[in-house]
């Protein structure tokens, strides 16, 4: 997957925004990998600690016509070896889920990355050809929130590739 790295661009065009922006700039997708730390330019220079990066709890819903069940496991676990930031993935013969942290700005950037993630992988993992139905994007602290108070996804446990 082609991980787009602070301060390179990537058009949004009519995302929200946008206003704030100098016409033609371009806003920066960030996704950083486990284990680093991305600093914006105005933490170097006393901006605020709110502009780093957060966590955000990723679940994206893929379906199409069916395939063969063996196939879909092994592309989900080529998927998961090549990219281990996926928590977990549940599959059946003509869908499947996909759950993972991402580590991002905001939101618009967190569900850009979940937005190419299939797409971009599709041959290189040999995933079905199966389009993206479903994503939710939630803060680190609404999803502990929700298992908390007993709904919501339960945690990811055992992580894997496993069947609905």
């Amino acid at each position: 997957m082609r991980r787009v790295r602070p301060g390179t661009a990537a058009s949004r065009a009519g995302a929200a925004g946008a206003a704030s922006r100098p016409a033609g700039e371009e806003r920066a997708l960030t996704s950083v990998a486990a284990g680093d730390r991305y600093q914006r330019e105005s933490e170097h220079e006393g901006g605020r600690p709110g502009d780093a990066p957060r966590l955000w709890h990723v679940t994206l819903s893929v379906s199409g016509e069916a395939a063969e069940l063996k196939e879909v496991r092994r592309a989900l676990s080529q998927l998961a070896h090549d990219h281990p930031f996926l928590l977990t993935s549940r599959y059946a013969v003509d869908h499947a889920e996909i759950r993972y942290w991402e580590e991002a700005r905001d939101l618009h950037d967190a569900a850009a990355v979940a937005l190419r993630l299939w797409g971009e992988h599709r041959q290189t993992a040999g995933l079905p050809p199966w389009e993206i139905v479903g994503l939710e994007v939630i803060d680190r602290e609404t999803y502990h929130q929700r298992i908390a108070e007993g709904y919501g996804p339960p945690p990811a446990s055992p992580v894997g590739v496993h069947p609905f």
